[in-house]
C-alpha cells in the first residue's frame, strides 16, 4: 500500500510538468530531464540515501542542472546584448518600424543605432559580440552534456 501512495505522489508531482510541455520543442524534455535530476539530488540529500557519497553526487547533479539553466536561458548566447548597451548606451539594441516611403504601407525593422553617425562601427562590433556570444553558447551547450555523460553513470543510490 506504502509503495502504491509513494507512486500517486509522484504522478501528482510530475504533472505540472507534463501538463505545461508540449511535444514540438524539445526544451520541455530538457525541462523534464532538470526537474527529475532535482528529484534525484533531493533524494540523495536526504536521510534515505544508502551510499556514502550520496551527498558528493548530489552536488554534481546540482551542478549539471545549474548549467543546464544557465545554456537553456541562453545566458552566454545573449552576453553580447549587454556588452553593447555598455558600450554603446541602453537605446543601442531598440528597434523600431520605419516606413518605406513607397506610399503602400510597408515598413521594415530598423535599429536605433542605424541612425547615428557611428552607425557602421557599431553595426561591426555588433556582429563581432554576437558571433563571441554564439561561440561561447555553443561551447557552454557541448560542455555540459559532456559533464552530463562523464558523470550520470554515478547518480544513482
Amino acid at each position: 500500500m506504502k509503495r502504491f501512495f509513494r507512486r500517486v505522489r509522484r504522478v501528482i508531482d510530475f504533472l505540472p510538468m507534463i501538463w505545461q510541455g508540449r511535444d514540438y520543442d524539445y526544451r520541455y524534455a530538457v525541462e523534464l530531464f532538470q526537474y527529475q535530476l532535482k528529484r534525484t539530488a533531493d533524494f540523495m540529500e536526504s536521510d534515505k540515501a544508502l551510499t556514502m557519497d550520496a551527498d558528493i553526487r548530489a552536488k554534481r547533479i546540482r551542478t549539471a542542472v545549474e548549467l543546464l539553466e544557465k545554456v537553456y536561458e541562453e545566458e552566454y548566447g545573449c552576453e553580447y546584448q549587454d556588452k553593447m548597451k555598455e558600450l554603446y548606451g541602453e537605446n543601442v539594441l531598440k528597434w523600431g518600424f520605419e516606413d518605406t516611403g513607397d506610399g503602400d504601407g510597408s515598413s521594415y525593422l530598423r535599429y536605433e543605432f542605424e541612425k547615428w553617425d557611428n552607425a557602421e562601427e557599431v553595426q561591426k562590433m555588433l556582429n563581432k559580440l554576437f558571433l563571441e556570444s554564439k561561440d561561447k553558447q555553443d561551447r557552454a551547450h557541448k560542455l555540459v552534456w559532456k559533464f552530463i555523460e562523464h558523470n550520470i553513470r554515478q547518480w544513482w543510490d
